[in-house]
């Protein structure tokens, strides 16, 4: 077995072991490696072990707090709230995931407001974790602006991806949709950007015009997914994730890279909402007519299959991380 493969868990202790190295709490830690693990588990590199250098870099440089404990507060029955106080955003959603179920029982639907926060890493990851709770979650998370207006050239709106993710009924999700505003995902162009690679065109822009330069990209805007069509995904994103959270509009956040600006204060938003308070306990035949359809002919498939795919294949014969990856995540680790 190569040298640079790992189980699931492996990558996660190794990555909490990293960051608590860069002045990460226990807690700061732990949810954020899980985060990571499961990116890499379920084949999406781009938010997993590729970001570790500059989460750890984040902490050391104060636009992470460390030591950031969570509050939660609740505006209203159905309403809460909770001020991550600048540290990563994965503790925090983890912190208030439990009162978000709870209240989504007891009220049918209930909504968790995430502020002070930072990139989230994968949206469907905390999407997931609400559908295997049994309930309809729809999340949704902003960024640091990076798409223009259409028919302008001023970033104004992050890439703000959305996520559903619908229950099955037995523990698990039926399946999670997580796209974001833009084409890709900017994080896919940092990692072209650090390979060397071009990027495909249509991807981004520089200087308002299409360009393959990952560099260029990076300082030019990400273009949005179906035109006009993206703009307006990336706004309804802003209003959940920056409005009604309170949290910072991406226009004025601070970058998810590099060392400059101090904590981004973006957010997240959820809704969760429980199936059959609405349906009158139709929601899984009516589910699952829907479902039926993407089966009818041989190539359908619903969302997030590859992810599927790549997960199993994870948790039977682990993750084969690549050499970089695996001597980066043992500096940072500070092991060997």
């Amino acid at each position: 077995m190569s040298a640079h493969i790992l189980s699931v868990a492996e990558i996660a202790s190794l990555a909490a072991r990293a960051l608590r190295n860069h002045g990460a709490s226990e807690s700061q830690a732990e949810a954020l490696a899980a985060g990571i693990a499961a990116a890499e588990r379920d084949g999406l590199r781009s938010h997993g072990l590729m970001y570790l250098p500059t989460y750890c870099e984040h902490l050391t440089c104060g636009k992470v707090v460390g030591e950031a404990l969570p509050v939660l507060s609740r505006a209203a029955p159905a309403s809460l709230v909770v001020d991550a106080h600048s540290g990563f955003a994965h503790a925090a959603i983890d912190f208030g995931l439990p009162a978000l179920i709870a209240a989504a029982a007891a009220n049918g639907v209930a909504s968790l407001a995430i502020r002070n926060s930072y990139n989230c890493g994968v949206l469907g990851y905390h999407t997931e974790r609400l559908a295997k709770a049994g309930v309809v979650a729809l999340g949704f998370t902003n960024a640091p602006a990076s798409i223009a207006p259409w028919g302008a050239r001023k970033p104004a709106l992050g890439t703000n991806p959305w996520s559903l993710a619908v229950p099955d009924g037995n523990g698990a999700a039926r399946f999670v949709i997580d796209q974001s505003a833009s084409v890709v995902a900017k994080s896919e162009v940092m990692k072209r950007a650090r390979a060397g690679e071009p990027i495909p065109e249509g991807w981004a822009f520089a200087e308002g015009k299409p360009t393959i330069d990952p560099a260029a990209a990076l300082t030019g805007t990400m273009a949005p997914a179906g035109g006009y069509k993206g703009v307006g995904a990336a706004l309804m994103v802003e209003v959940f994730a920056a409005c009604l959270a309170g949290a910072n509009p991406g226009v004025v956040a601070s970058p998810f890279s590099g060392t400059a600006g101090g904590p981004p204060g973006t957010g997240q938003f959820f809704i969760a909402i429980a199936p059959n308070a609405s349906s009158g306990g139709a929601f899984a035949d009516r589910l699952e007519i829907v479902v039926a359809a993407f089966g009818a002919e041989t190539n359908g498939r619903l969302p997030g299959g590859r992810r599927r795919a790549a997960r199993m294949n994870s948790e039977r014969d682990g993750v084969d991380i690549g050499e970089a990856a695996h001597a980066t995540l043992l500096n940072l680790a500070g092991v060997g």
